[in-house]
């Protein structure tokens, strides 16, 4: 199970990039759903997400129990001038996160995850629960990305 999810995680990692391909920078920073996030507030929330999540697996991998803190995302977006950088080099920097923490994951013997933090507001989480979250949390925020596209009239162009 660790190799098959650790290498789900790894595979997300050009996605971001993909789902903003060929977007205009009005089109990031629109927000076609009033009161959400434009696409690019979601490009900087999943790289965020993902250096957090990076850190409280090496932590968990490295330390004995170590303490996992909350970070406030809604914070982040409103005062981090997410509309303003680079979402290309964001996603860039994800990809490269990804590919360097799922080579850290696959050189980890099965028993490390199992091992656990704890989380101050979720409690106890083990290495596998922070890896399938963080797997699924791109996927999540990834509907709403091409949700958004479509509502810009710009879908994601599939490749089959």
């Amino acid at each position: 199970m660790p190799a098959d999810l650790t290498a789900r995680y790894a595979a997300g990692g050009p996605l971001l990039a993909e789902s903003i391909a060929g977007l205009a920078p009005a089109d990031l920073t629109a927000y076609p759903v009033p009161g959400t996030w434009s696409i690019q507030q979601i490009v900087f929330h999943l790289l965020d997400s993902d250096l957090v999540a990076s850190q409280r697996m090496k932590q968990i991998i490295a330390e004995e129990n170590p303490q996992l803190v909350a970070w406030d995302e809604t914070a982040f977006a409103q005062r981090l001038s997410y509309n303003d950088l680079d979402p290309h080099l964001a996603a860039e920097l994800f990809a490269g996160n990804r590919r360097l923490t799922a080579e850290m994951l696959r050189r980890q013997p099965e028993s490390a995850f199992a091992r656990h933090g704890t989380h101050s507001v979720r409690g106890r989480v083990t290495l596998s629960d922070q890896l399938e979250l963080y797997t699924n949390h791109l996927h999540h925020h990834l509907v709403f990305v091409h949700k958004k596209r479509g509502l810009l009239g710009k879908p994601i162009r599939e490749n089959k």
